[in-house]
């Protein structure tokens, strides 16, 4: 039998790591199922996710320089070279002169591109929705009730991954 805690000690602490491995399978799962099944339900949808989380970058930072998006999104200058080159034959973004040094350039997200991660984003929205209109009240509100802890964590991340 486990030694009890005595009256005025402290209770052990929580197992943080078998949370983290509880959330990090969630968050695989939820990402895996979410890539599937926008292919399956939104066939137009073909943008592959490096391109569209540098979409979301440039949404929030744009205009950007490649080194900028590279080192945000912990990639290769060349990687990101190679996929912003697919997105200007794509339209969804153009290469422009930077205003602050006329040597450099830099990422503008088009109308375009800002049209396809709108549209993306409400595919996973409505997909997100039904799965959420399928749970029970008290499992959406447990959902809604964790949304401001998950959204911290994130920013949480970002603080610490830069």
């Amino acid at each position: 039998m486990p030694p009890q805690p005595r009256s005025g000690t402290r209770k052990p602490p929580k197992d943080h790591t078998s949370d983290a491995r509880l959330l990090t399978e969630a968050v695989t799962r939820l990402r895996r199922s979410l890539r599937a099944s926008i292919r399956t339900d939104y066939p137009w949808e073909t943008l592959p996710m490096a391109q569209v989380e540098l979409l979301q970058v440039l949404a929030e930072h744009s205009p950007a320089r490649i080194s900028d998006l590279a080192t945000r999104q912990h990639l290769a200058a060349s990687t990101v070279s190679g996929l912003i080159g697919q997105m200007i034959t794509a339209g969804l973004v153009t290469r422009d002169v930077d205003s602050a040094d006329r040597r450099a350039s830099v990422v503008v997200l088009t109308d375009a591109g800002r049209a396809q991660l709108t549209a993306w984003a409400q595919a996973h929205e409505r997909r997100l929705g039904a799965a959420l209109a399928a749970l029970g009240a008290a499992d959406r509100d447990t959902v809604r009730a964790a949304l401001p802890a998950l959204l911290r964590i994130a920013e949480h991340l970002d603080d610490t991954g830069d």
